[in-house]
């Protein structure tokens, strides 16, 4: 990502309606895998440590994270109560292998240019029956002037993310799409966007307090949908891969 989105993100990801809705439909699922009690959780591609707290409640947590700004923005917010350590996917992971019960990728993995590598690398981390969290934002089609702000390679459908899970031999536990209540707006935001040749995406930053609250319930609430199954379309993907 840009270094001015990582600024951003140190920010206002304690309180912008998508950092915390993500982080509260994460949670949800979660609950639902029956992880060990004292689970060995990795984030890669941590940021500045946004998710760490909340991955806490389910185990130990360490993290990986490659640029240096964002690394020492993670360690001063979390005050060095994690393992964040400096690394890069898929080809300098500091961590030995089968080191882990789950391994989150949490809207990281349309940053990597090899993102077969890098799942690929996940899955050589996972002790015997871990597992694999992805988020990634979904549908090529939606790509707009905020992907490229935020250095994105790629976005994902549920047909691209089962190929490449499948030519990394791993098996698809579940998959969902999330964001859904609030796609026809993404879509008419990406839309005029693109009619009107805006160069910095709609939405971008932290809205007014109302708004942002409001976005907040809306985007959280489907938390309680995906506790029982998945939704059909969405603004982002995530899915709970293992090995085959």
């Amino acid at each position: 990502m840009s270094p001015d989105a990582y600024l951003e993100m140190a920010e206002t990801e304690a309180t912008h309606w998508w950092f915390r809705g993500r982080r509260e439909i994460v949670a949800t699922i979660l609950s639902g895998l029956a992880l060990p009690r004292h689970a060995s959780i990795l984030e890669i591609g941590a940021g500045t440590g946004g998710n760490l707290a909340m991955l806490s409640q389910f185990g130990k947590v360490s993290a990986v994270e490659m640029d240096g700004t964002a690394l020492r923005l993670a360690r001063e917010k979390t005050l060095d109560a994690y393992d964040i350590r400096s690394g890069r996917c898929p080809d300098d992971m500091p961590f030995p292998e089968r080191s882990f019960d789950l391994v989150c990728l949490l809207d990281c993995l349309e940053h990597i240019a090899d993102d077969a590598g890098s799942l690929d690398c996940a899955a050589r981390l996972l002790k015997a029956g871990g597992a694999v969290l992805i988020t990634v934002p979904a549908y090529q089609w939606l790509w707009s002037a905020h992907d490229v702000f935020l250095h994105h390679q790629r976005r994902y459908s549920k047909r691209t993310l089962h190929a490449l899970a499948g030519r990394c031999g791993m098996r698809v536990d579940r998959m969902s799409y999330f964001n859904t209540v609030l796609f026809p707006l993404a879509v008419a935001a990406r839309i005029g966007d693109r009619l009107s040749g805006n160069q910095k995406a709609t939405g971008a930053g932290l809205p007014p307090g109302p708004v942002n609250h409001a976005l907040h319930r809306l985007f959280s609430t489907e938390r309680h949908w995906l506790a029982r199954g998945s939704l059909p379309f969405g603004i982002s993907l995530m899915a709970i891969l293992r090995a085959s």
